[in-house]
């Protein structure tokens, strides 16, 4: 019922920058949060920053100040602003939103993934 287009991964060296972008799209009534996930080969996904309809951001600890995460809600899209990358934010990137539907519904998509990979 929605869903998630992502953009913008690839490879860069350390310290440069790559900015993503997801666009929602379908039977989106309210998103209630939109946030950036990372799972790196053989470890879990874990959350990299979340933004909330009321503009309450979170990051993980080891992308503070070097991450900014934004959002458009006319466009239903939200972006991740990367830079000073490290090694060790190589990892597949995917996007999550949250919301209700306009039928009444809930929903949670999940984006196809993006790969950013930093070389040392």
């Amino acid at each position: 019922q929605v869903q998630l287009v992502e953009s913008g991964g690839g490879l860069v060296q350390a310290g440069g920058s790559l900015r993503l972008s997801c666009a929602a799209s379908g039977s989106i009534f309210s998103i209630n949060a939109l946030g950036w996930y990372r799972q790196a080969p053989g470890k879990q996904r874990e959350l990299v920053a979340t933004i909330t309809s009321g503009g309450s951001i979170t990051y993980r600890d080891s992308v503070k100040g070097r991450f900014t995460i934004s959002r458009d809600n006319a466009k239903n899209t939200v972006s991740l602003q990367m830079n000073s990358l490290k090694p060790e934010d190589t990892a597949v990137y995917y996007c999550n939103v949250g919301g209700r539907t306009r039928s009444g519904g809930s929903y949670d998509s999940w984006g196809q993934g993006t790969q950013v990979t930093v070389s040392s």
